[in-house]
C-alpha cells in the first residue's frame, strides 16, 4: 500500500514550485509554519482538512484540487 502522506508531499511540492513559491513564502500565504510545510513535503506529517484547506489558499487552488492530485498520483502508482 502507498503511504498517503508521501503522495501528498510530492504532490504539494510539485505545485509550490509550479507556482515558483518557496517553503516560506507557502508557509506565510497559508498561515502555516514552514517547518509544518517541510514535514509535508517529506511525507512525515500528515494534513488536516484545516491545514489543506489553508494550503489550497495559499497556493490560490480548490482543496479539491489538491485532493484530486493526490487521488491521480495513487492511482497511476498502483498501475
Amino acid at each position: 500500500m502507498l503511504e498517503v502522506e508521501k503522495v501528498f508531499g510530492s504532490e504539494l511540492r510539485k505545485m509550490r514550485k509550479e507556482r515558483g513559491l518557496t517553503q516560506e513564502e507557502l508557509a506565510a500565504r497559508a498561515d502555516i509554519e514552514r517547518t509544518f510545510v517541510s514535514f509535508l513535503e517529506r511525507g512525515l506529517r500528515q494534513p488536516t482538512l484545516t491545514s489543506i484547506l489553508k494550503i489550497a489558499g495559499g497556493l490560490g487552488v480548490s482543496a479539491a484540487s489538491i485532493v484530486d492530485a493526490v487521488e491521480v498520483a495513487i492511482n497511476q502508482k498502483r498501475r
